[in-house]
């Protein structure tokens, strides 16, 4: 139990002031917080009698504390005190009255008892109102007392230090901060210079520290060399601040030595953005409001050991209003990295503003594009770029199979995507290129620009393709005079035989509607876009304009939608259709009629997706078997996995999405497995983020950020730290881990690219597990970067509950994370997913991966085992209960599943068919064998017959045998002619081996 001290001063009403040292103490497993609170008031009795009065300087940052009850305990006995009697309650102090059920002794006053209502992981946490248990007569002998003994405090306890107020959340009292005011009334604001490793925490209240300090034109600290140096500038603010700012001068010691002013930093003023931009941000601080400054000092290597000073100038509205000299103490240790594996000292600040990974270099495994007059070739696709700006054709080569190129090109176009503007008549306006005009041919990147115009309208494109076939359109259009539009839409005219599938807008995957129409409703629904496509040849496209802001998703949609695009959108006018029209199935996209009048700009913006991305790897599939679990090493290799994925609340990553604390563990759990031959990936994302974060209050200081805001709420913690403006995520119960919805797309991303960097270098992790993202592919690609490098595996698998429900804006997994699949090795959809009453062409487009080069995973209730091998899937170890994978593994190591071909039920030319086409088979084929997996999406039990090309498998019907491996708890063994017909139980199916 770690005490600690400070003077506590109390003022009561007509009564002198007088102080008293009172411990702030943490006593870890005590009592039971999820009963009690995590706060408790020790008191001491020496009197004698029934009755005990007990004054405490409590100094509580939480608001109407009268309206909270207060539970007494007596030490001896441990049992609730039920006489008493509360008396005056307010923030600063507490009378209470109660009976000392065991005479002199200790006394326990826990002021803050709650509890968790709701959903287990989504707790509300609800403070428990005051209560009346005292008797009447006890309330009686009390009415009529005189000289009433008094219970001292002796100490202020929490749960554990994690929980504590001390010392940046014990409030000051209203006579302390009166007194400080009058002492500067003629100040604007007051600087309170702040330690790194006292967080300021609170905007609506001085802590009591700071009064006794009081305010300072001088910050004194130590740093060794290379470190990255973290302090604070607390901003008291006694008028409106508007544009607050700190500069630095260079630090100076004695003999001319500096460290330059560019060495020093303030993450609150300036920073660089998720994508690598510079920004600056604007800080207005309210009357009355704490604002704290995050500054920083990297401490040059070269520096020799000195006392540094310098000034920190704080200016108001662009002129100087107060200056803080700075002492820096510079010592002789030398840190590496910057300090940053000790981060309970905010080493890691500067990670904010990391350009880490931003170059747009080539990731494997795809090639570095190339760019011959107007055509730019990439990995398996080909885009030919028209005069205005827009695609004339694109191609993919890939096979049906999905394992192979092909040079035979598939068309996705009947002719090129364009605009029209339609004139109130219904006549197109026809505008004129000026021509294309290529701004950058990169390995990574290719740019081009193009302007149409007539006299009316100018169309600037700008376009951009990346090398993993991403290609971001924004479309300017201005009127150069008045205009009435009867409409301006984009047509993406598709071949019929490419847009066999669609994906979005409502729909779930699988067959496209005949006709399908559909309008905006972003307040309910996170569409702005579909896939449209086939198994080997597809365009995702998304429609937004230049104020796009990602909204959050996973729960939480509703609660920071889509933002309407002015152009696309029109207030409601605009939407998409699609269906046939001449030779092509044209996606209309539509925007509806309006008026421009001249110098008037909307943004027509697009992305597209050019799909499958690569082929699918069958032989990473059959190679690496996940267990998703932390277990011994041993029971896990035993087990026949090859990767363990490590989830958050494990001893080892306990915190969400905050994998920093428990590293010395994790790095010797990941030492043992790779001795053991296996792999290890750890849960690590952006959605939310722990409480434990070390870097909370430093970010909560940027406003809203990193954190949404919200209504607050949530787990006691969040309530009694962080107060509100804030959305509360996914709590465990057993770790108290309470989650913080992060804003979307902001420098947290800089960190998370960092920290992947650190984990892989320092820590040894083999790729991360997702649990849905909320950043978007610009961070995707920085971390595979970062995973990838100096030849780790860099191996990462996404998992995601089924979007498509209220909460989510009824948004498709796959089509929300398709910009992600480019860098992924394996899919694992997930909860609510329904591998029982969904169609076959549900389990390719939304779940399977196939058609964008992936492959996945089963996860609700262990999915469908027949159906899943129908597109070469099973369920994850152990994760599923009653689900149970290695059955199956057995079966591919047996028949020796690497180097087979895949053949899905998709492909035409595929040489086992059934006579049912509800039943469906997939061949995984070798030299002399194969293994043909057959599912079953008939309404009832059936009987199919085998259609074999036999010249196709290569194998000789005269000496060909089918047999049934015998399979736990999948089929049992036997043996088939080969006219034979085949019984298949509804919903179920078979493994078979043809040789």
């Amino acid at each position: 139990m770690k005490k600690v001290l400070f003077a506590v001063t109390l003022f009561l009403s007509g009564i002198s002031a007088y102080s008293q040292s009172i411990p702030y103490t943490n006593c870890e497993k005590c009592w039971l917080p999820d009963t009690l609170g995590n706060h408790r008031v020790v008191l001491t009795f020496n009197g004698s009698g029934k009755i005990a009065k007990a004054i405490i300087p409590w100094r509580r940052r939480d608001n109407d504390p009268e309206n909270k009850r207060i539970i007494i305990q007596d030490g001896a006995t441990l049992q609730k005190v039920t006489n008493v009697k509360i008396g005056n309650i307010n923030r600063e102090t507490g009378e209470i009255y109660f009976e000392p059920t065991s005479g002199k002794g200790t006394y326990y006053v826990y002021y803050l008892p709650s509890k968790n209502e709701g959903r287990s992981n989504y707790p509300k946490g609800v403070y428990l109102k005051p209560e009346i248990t005292a008797s009447t007569d006890w309330l009686s002998a009390l009415s009529s007392a005189t000289a009433i003994p008094l219970a001292n405090v002796k100490e202020f306890q929490s749960i554990d230090a994690f929980n504590t107020f001390y010392p940046m959340e014990v409030i000051a009292t209203k006579a302390e901060t009166d007194q400080l005011l009058s002492k500067h009334k003629g100040d604007d604001f007051l600087v309170f210079p702040e330690d790194r490793i006292y967080s300021i925490r609170m905007t609506d209240d001085l802590p009591q520290r700071w009064i006794e300090r009081g305010p300072q034109s001088h910050f004194d600290g130590e740093a060794a060399r290379n470190e990255n140096f973290a302090f604070q500038l607390g901003l008291y603010a006694l008028k409106d601040l508007q544009s607050v700012k700190v500069s630095f001068t260079s630090l100076t010691a004695a003999g001319g030595k500096v460290i330059a002013a560019n060495k020093l930093f303030c993450i609150n003023n300036n920073g660089v953005s998720y994508s690598g931009a510079p920004f600056s941000k604007t800080v207005d601080v309210t009357k009355g409001k704490i604002q704290a400054l995050w500054c920083g000092i990297d401490v040059p290597e070269d520096a020799a050991p000195a006392t540094y000073t310098g000034k920190a100038i704080i200016s108001i509205n662009g002129k100087t209003a107060k200056e803080v000299t700075i002492s820096l103490k510079v010592n002789d240790q030398l840190l590496k990295d910057g300090g940053v594996n000790e981060p309970w000292k905010m080493t890691r600040l500067r990670w904010l503003n990391s350009t880490m990974a931003q170059d747009n270099t080539v990731i494997a495994p795809y090639t570095p594009l190339v760019v011959k007059g107007n055509e730019i070739s990439l990995l398996g696709r080909k885009v030919t770029v028209n005069k205005d700006g827009f695609p004339s054709q694109i191609q993919t080569f890939y096979t049906p199979e999905m394992t192979e190129y092909s040079k035979t090109p598939n068309n996705l176009l009947t002719e090129a995507i364009h605009f029209h503007f339609v004139k109130p008549d219904g006549k197109n306006m026809v505008l004129k290129s000026k021509g294309l005009q290529f701004t950058k041919t990169e390995p990574g990147t290719v740019q081009w620009t193009a302007i149409s115009s007539n006299d009316t309208l100018k169309m600037e494109v700008t376009a951009s393709l990346e090398f993993d076939g991403f290609i971001a359109y924004a479309v300017k259009v201005e009127a150069l005079k008045d205009a009435d539009l009867k409409d301006i839409d984009m047509h993406i005219p598709f071949k019929k035989d490419v847009a066999k599938y669609l994906m979005g807008l409502g729909q779930k995957g699988g067959y496209r509607p005949d006709n399908f129409e559909w309008k905006w409703d972003v307040a309910h629904k996170n569409q702005d876009g579909a896939w449209i496509g086939t198994v080997n040849a597809g365009l995702q496209y998304s429609l937004r304009d230049e104020k796009y802001v990602r909204p959050l998703n996973t729960n939480f949609y509703l609660q920071k939608p889509l933002l309407l695009p002015t152009s696309w959108g029109n207030d409601n006018k605009g939407g998409i259709t699609v269906a046939e029209k001449g030779e092509a199935i044209l996606a209309n996209n539509y925007s509806g009629e309006r008026q421009m009048k001249k110098g008037d700009v909307l943004y027509y913006n697009f992305n597209l997706l050019i799909t499958p991305f690569h082929t699918i790897n069958t032989d990473f599939q059959w190679d690496n078997r996940f267990y998703h679990a932390y277990k011994p090493i041993d029971t896990i290799k035993a087990a026949g996995a090859t990767i363990i994925n490590i989830h958050h609340a494990t001893a080892i990553n306990p915190f969400i999405n905050y994998p920093f604390i428990a590293w010395k563990k994790m790095q010797a759990y990941i030492d043992s497995a790779h001795d053991a031959g296996l792999k290890v990936k750890i849960y690590n994302t952006i959605r939310e983020l722990s409480d434990h974060a070390y870097e909370t209050f430093a970010m909560r200081s940027l406003g809203h950020e990193i954190y949404s805001p919200g209504k607050g709420g949530g787990f006691s913690w969040l309530q009694e730290h962080l107060g509100n403006d804030y959305i509360a995520a996914w709590f465990v119960p057993e770790l108290k881990d309470a989650a913080i919805i992060n804003s979307g797309q902001n420098r947290w991303h800089n960190y998370y690219v960092e920290g992947m960097n650190w984990l892989t270098q320092n820590v040894g992790i083999d790729g991360i597990y997702l649990d849905d993202v909320a950043f978007d592919r610009v961070t995707m690609k920085r971390v595979k970067r970062v995973l990838t490098k100096d030849g780790h595996p860099g191996i990462i698998d996404l998992h995601s509950a089924n979007q498509y429900d209220k909460a989510d804006g009824f948004n498709n997994s796959a089509n929300l994370y398709m910009e992600h699949f480019p860098y992924l090795n394996r899919l694992w959809f997930g909860e609510y997913f329904d591998y029982e009453h969904n169609t076959p062409d549900f389990f390719l487009t939304e779940v399977s991966g196939i058609p964008f080069g992936l492959m996945g995973e089963m996860l609700q209730g262990g999915g469908n085992a027949w159906r899943g091998m129908v597109y070469g899937m099973t369920n994850r170890l152990p994760w599923s209960d009653g689900a149970d994978p290695r059955p199956i593994w057995k079966v591919w190591d047996s028949f020796g599943m690497k180097g087979t071909k895949m053949i899905g039920y998709w492909v035409d030319t595929n040489p086992v068919k059934t006579d049912n086409d509800k039943v469906l088979a997939t061949v995984y084929k070798k030299n002399g064998a194969v293994l043909v997996s057959i599912a079953s999406w008939a309404d009832a039990d059936t009987t199919i017959q085998l259609k074999i090309d036999w010249k196709q498998l290569g194998i000789d019907p005269a000496k060909a045998t089918i047999t049934a491996p015998d399979i736990a708890k999948f089929q049992q063994g036997r043996t088939f002619k080969l006219d034979e017909k085949i019984p298949v139980e509804k919903a179920k199916g078979w493994l078979l081996i043809i040789k």
